[in-house]
């Protein structure tokens, strides 16, 4: 979509702190955290700042790409 000025990209949200999760047992967030490098959940406001980058005119030549937002999750 290149040819016609469309920019797509995807964001790809990783284990982000939400209502979802919440009700997860201790031991499953555990699970996770051991292999989150950055040792904690991510904040649905750090999802956010990805998108208003992307939609913003500073990532105007990002295209085509899958942005992880997940604290270098080892999957």
């Amino acid at each position: 979509m290149g040819s016609r000025n469309i920019r797509c990209n995807v964001v790809a949200p990783g284990f982000i702190e939400t209502d979802m999760t919440h009700v997860l047992d201790e031991k499953t967030k555990e699970a996770y955290l051991q292999n989150i490098p950055l040792k904690r959940l991510g904040k649905a406001e750090e999802v956010a700042d990805v998108c208003v980058f992307l939609g913003a005119d500073m990532s105007n030549y990002v295209s085509g790409q899958v942005i992880s937002v997940c604290g270098a999750l080892n999957t």
